[in-house]
């Protein structure tokens, strides 16, 4: 072969090297510039995301959980200084409307609120695959025993003094539900009592029988027992109310601009919370060390009865399920907190949470 052929050919290859490797590049960027905007971080970003949650009760443990062990800082998240507490689902909505919280902790009574009035809201978590409100009684309640079936149990309600948190609420929601089940009208066939969410209110009411039952969220039931004020009579966590068996109650939810625009840190702030429920599947005793921190006035015997079933409620990694987010849609439907609840594919972004998780 002559030294011009060689020549040739030499500069046809590397033209052609130098093309490929350009289509190459190409393809390999704009697959980077599509992963990062939905869940990685670039090099050297800064991911911040401003958090808020109902307020300190059972559900928002996996929170707590995962920025006490510092899984959101070693995932290269900041939260916001300010984390409210906003008390009530309404005010949580509303600040992930306006925009003064990235995420909220709530229930999914918010979301489908939320959902009414902005159709981007978008539930990115479980924290709690159970409906984590009881039925306690008192230790002088007149009624089928604890273990009677489910509808002499709800029977035994009929014209009983029932304490609740307050109207429109999920404790009202449950006993309404409850009630249902049995033709019983919660009108005029019960007397319900609004105590709002104080639990030291709540056990006083039942103590001094100003009520004869509570329908409450977790820990009332296990500090009536453990306190010998009453015992849990009705508890879906228990098994007791089989439709509401693995219904998807406390979550994390946010809207789809906030995933559009800070899609890494919510991703970074998803794999925190799955880490931190890997913890709590973990050894009851490092469990039951964190939750007093979490909730330090709690009697130790209360914290003993409830870690076993946190770690029954609480899922092993945040990705909804459509069978659980279903079981919330029916209940809501049903009790008539929500008219039409949005569908899963609407509302779950399960596509995007998986890949989230995966990192």
């Amino acid at each position: 072969m002559s030294t011009t052929h060689s020549t040739s050919r030499a500069r046809i290859l590397v033209a052609l090297a130098a093309t490929v490797g350009i289509v190459l590049s190409g393809c390999a960027s704009s697959g980077a510039a599509d992963t990062s905007a939905d869940t990685s971080a670039s090099a050297g970003e800064e991911l911040t995301l401003n958090v808020g949650q109902i307020s300190n009760s059972v559900a928002f443990f996996p929170i707590f959980v995962a920025e006490n062990e510092g899984f959101f800082t070693e995932e290269g998240l900041t939260l916001g200084e300010d984390r409210p507490r906003l008390g009530t689902g309404a005010k949580l909505a509303a600040a992930l409307q306006s925009g003064s919280i990235d995420v909220g902790g709530g229930v999914m009574t918010d979301a489908f609120n939320l959902y009414k009035v902005n159709d981007e809201a978008r539930i990115i978590g479980s924290l709690v695959d159970s409906y984590y409100v009881d039925i306690i009684v008192g230790d002088e309640f007149d009624g089928a025993d604890v273990d009677a079936p489910l509808a002499e149990r709800i029977q035994s309600l009929k014209g009983k003094t029932i304490g609740m948190t307050g109207p429109g609420s999920g404790t009202e929601a449950f006993i309404n539900y409850l009630l249902m089940q049995e033709n019983i009208d919660p009108s005029t066939e019960v007397t319900l009592v609004n105590l709002g969410a104080d639990s030291s209110a709540a056990i006083g009411a039942l103590k001094t029988h100003k009520v004869d039952a509570l329908s409450f969220f977790q820990p009332i039931g296990q500090e009536a027992e453990t306190t010998d004020v009453g015992s849990i009579y009705i508890s879906p966590t228990r098994g007791d109310v089989p439709t509401l068996d693995g219904a998807m109650h406390g979550i994390v939810f946010t809207t789809q601009s906030v995933i559009d625009e800070k899609g890494p840190a919510v991703a970074a702030f998803l794999r925190g919370i799955a880490r931190a429920e890997e913890v709590i599947q973990g050894d009851s005793a490092d469990v039951a060390a964190l939750f007093e921190l979490y909730q330090s006035g709690m009697e130790p015997a209360t914290v003993e009865a409830l870690v076993p079933i946190l770690q029954s409620e609480m899922p092993g990694d945040p990705q909804p399920s459509e069978d659980g987010y279903q079981k919330s849609a029916d209940f809501h439907l049903q009790t008539g907190l929500v008219e039409d609840p949005p569908t899963f594919a609407e509302i779950v972004p399960a596509d995007w949470i998986a890949e989230a998780l995966a990192g």
